[in-house]
């Protein structure tokens, strides 16, 4: 991933809807989930979901596929996977790193 898709991709998480969204689409898996059903499950108003949703569809975190009149977003696990890969790239100097990746969240708090 490039830096520029990275920033783009940050920037677009960086926000406390749509990361709210983007988990609750890694969550559901390949499948998806219909607007309406993200909508409800947020408690995000459809006319700020909407604009939220192009946003992430815009950095490539999620994609959208109609199915009748229903439009259907999942999360774009290749585009997730190399954010996380560019953001560890060059960990700890290229040596393993000294803390267990599980034991990371209970070191930052």
């Amino acid at each position: 991933m490039e830096t520029k898709q990275a920033v783009a991709a940050l920037a677009a998480i960086a926000q406390d809807s749509r990361l709210a969204i983007f988990r609750l689409l890694v969550q559901s898996g390949p499948d998806g989930v219909i607007a309406s059903k993200i909508s409800e499950s947020l408690g995000i108003a459809p006319s700020s979901l909407s604009f939220h949703l192009k946003e992430l569809t815009h950095a490539k975190l999620i994609s959208a596929t109609q199915d009748g009149r229903f439009m259907i977003y999942a999360a774009n696990f290749a585009t997730m996977n190399a954010l996380l890969g560019f953001l560890t790239e060059n960990c700890c100097g290229g040596n393993a790193c000294a803390i267990p990746l599980a034991n990371q969240a209970e070191t930052a708090t």
